[in-house]
C-alpha cells in the first residue's frame, strides 16, 4: 500500500468514511431482518407440529392405567431435577467466563484507545509544527486556482512556477507538472477540487517513491556497541541542539550515551554541548582549546568502546560547505572512528535548517559527496514556510529524512513520519 492510500482517509476521506459507515449500518439492519424472518416462520411451524402431536397422543394417554401415569410423572420429575442441576452449574461457571471475556475486551479496548491517542498526538504535533508551511503553500495554491477559468498550457506553466516558489525545487516541479498533465487527462479532472486532489496525490506519491527501500527510523544495533552517530552540517543549522535533544531521548529510554565535542573551532560550541550534557546527565568528551577534532573523536570512541555505551553522538565543525578543509576534516574524523570501530558510524546525519529552503538541498548534495549520508535532520520547520523542501530532497537525492524539529522543546524533535508530514503539509487544502 502506497503512502497516499495510508493518508487518504485523513486528507480526503471524511465523506467516504461517513458513507461507508451508513452502508455498514444498512447492511447490518438487513442481516438482522433476514435472521428474524425465518425465526418467526419456524416458530409457527413448531407450534402447528406440537398441536398435531398433542391431538394424536391425547386419546391413548387417557386409556393408560394409573401405574403408567405414575411412572411418567416420576420420569418427568427426574428429568426436571437434572435440568435444574445442570442450569445451576452453568450459572456458576458463566460469571467467571463472562468476567474473563469482559476483562480481555476491556484491555484490548484500552490498548486500542492508547494507540489512537498516540497517533492523534503525533498528527497534532506535525499539524502545529507545519502550520506556517501549510498556510503559505495553501494560500498560494488557493489563490492560483481562483484566477484560472480553464485548464490549459498557461495553467500548467504557472503551476510549475508555484511549486518552485514553494521550495519543491526546479527539477521536482518540472517532473511533477509533466506528470500532472497526463494525470489530469486520465482522470478528466476539471473542477478545482478534483485538480487539487490530483496535485496533492502526485506530491505524496512522489515522496513515497523517492523513499522506497529507505529506512526512515534511526538505526540501532544492540549487539554492536557503541552505535556512533556522526552529525554534520553548516554552522547555525542546529547540530548541537539536535544532539542534546536526542541524548535526552536516549537517556530517558534507559540507554547509555556519550557525547563528543568535536566542533573545536566555533566559539562556544564545546561549552554549549557541555551544558547539554549537564542538563541531560550524560558525559561529554572534550579536548584542549582549538584541539584537533579527530583527536577528540578518537578519545570519545575509545571511551565509548571501553564503557560499552549504547550511543556515541559526535558534534562536528560546520564552516561553509564549499570549503575543502572542512570536507577533508570530516573525512579524517570518519577514518579515525573506523580505526577503532570498523563498522561505524551507524548513522551519518546531515542537520539542515528547514527555513533555508533550496539552500538546504544544495548543502545536502555537497555533504553527501564527501560523507556518504545515511539520513537527514530538518530543524526549525515550525518557524518556516519552506517545508516543501522535504519533497525536493527526497525526490532528487533519494535520502530519508529521519528527524524533524517541530518546536523548541526536546520532545518536539520528532521521528519523521511521512504520513503525518503529508497531513500537516496539505491539511485543509482539499
Amino acid at each position: 500500500m502506497g503512502l497516499f492510500d495510508r493518508i487518504k482517509k485523513s486528507l480526503f476521506g471524511k465523506k467516504d468514511e461517513d458513507e461507508e459507515e451508513k452502508k455498514k449500518v444498512e447492511e447490518q439492519e438487513q442481516i438482522e431482518a433476514e435472521a428474524e424472518k425465518p425465526k418467526s416462520e419456524e416458530s409457527v411451524e413448531n407450534a402447528e407440529a406440537t398441536e398435531e402431536k398433542e391431538e394424536t397422543t391425547s386419546e391413548p394417554l387417557q386409556n393408560e392405567g394409573t401405574e403408567n401415569q405414575s411412572n411418567s410423572v416420576e420420569q418427568a420429575s427426574k428429568e426436571k431435577s437434572e435440568e435444574v442441576q445442570k442450569s445451576t452449574e452453568e450459572k456458576e461457571e458463566a460469571p467467571v467466563t463472562e468476567e474473563i471475556d469482559k476483562s480481555e475486551e476491556q484491555e484490548s479496548e484500552e490498548s486500542k484507545q492508547e494507540n489512537n491517542e498516540s497517533e492523534d498526538s503525533k498528527e497534532e504535533l506535525y499539524e502545529k509544527g507545519l502550520e506556517k508551511t501549510n498556510k503559505g503553500f495553501g494560500a498560494r495554491l488557493n489563490a492560483f486556482f481562483a484566477k484560472f477559468r480553464s485548464v490549459d498550457e498557461d495553467f500548467f506553466d504557472d503551476l510549475e512556477d508555484l511549486l518552485i516558489e514553494s521550495d519543491v525545487g526546479y527539477e521536482t516541479a518540472e517532473q511533477l507538472t509533466d506528470e500532472l498533465r497526463e494525470e489530469a487527462k486520465l482522470k478528466n479532472a476539471k473542477s478545482r477540487d478534483a485538480l487539487k486532489q490530483v496535485i496533492v496525490e502526485k506530491l505524496v506519491d512522489l515522496y513515497d517513491k523517492g523513499g522506497q527501500d529507505k529506512d526512515e527510523k534511526l538505526i540501532y544495533h544492540p549487539d554492536d556497541k557503541p552505535n556512533v552517530y556522526l552529525f554534520v552540517g553548516v554552522n547555525g543549522a542546529g547540530k548541537t541542539t539536535t544532539i542534546g535533544k536526542l541524548a535526552k531521548r536516549f537517556k530517558d529510554e534507559g540507554k547509555s550515551v556519550i557525547l563528543a565535542a568535536a566542533d573545536t573551532f566555533r566559539a562556544g560550541a564545546v561549552e554549549q554541548l557541555v551544558e547539554w550534557g549537564k542538563r541531560v546527565d550524560v558525559p561529554v568528551v572534550t579536548g584542549k582549546e582549538k584541539a584537533d577534532p579527530a583527536s577528540v573523536v578518537y578519545d570519545a570512541t575509545e571511551r565509548a568502546i571501553n564503557e560499552k555505551a549504547d550511543y556515541l553522538l559526535v558534534d562536528t565543525a560546520g564552516r561553509l560547505q564549499n570549503k575543502k578543509n572542512l570536507m577533508a576534516e570530516l573525512e579524517k574524523i570518519q577514518r579515525t572512528i573506523k580505526k577503532l570501530a570498523p563498522d561505524q558510524p551507524t548513522e551519518t546525519l546531515l542537520v539542515l535548517d528547514g527555513s533555508t529552503g533550496q539552500n538546504a538541498l544544495l548543502q545536502a548534495k555537497d555533504f553527501d559527496k564527501t560523507t556518504k549520508l545515511t539520513g537527514l535532520v530538518l530543524t526549525k520547520l515550525d518557524g518556516s514556510s519552506k517545508g516543501g523542501v522535504v519533497l525536493a530532497i527526497r525526490n532528487e537525492m533519494n535520502l530519508p529524512v529521519k528527524l524533524v524539529g517541530l518546536g523548541e522543546k526536546a520532545e518536539d524533535l520528532a521521528d519523521f513520519d511521512a504520513a503525518n508530514y503529508a497531513i500537516g503539509l496539505f491539511h485543509g487544502l482539499v
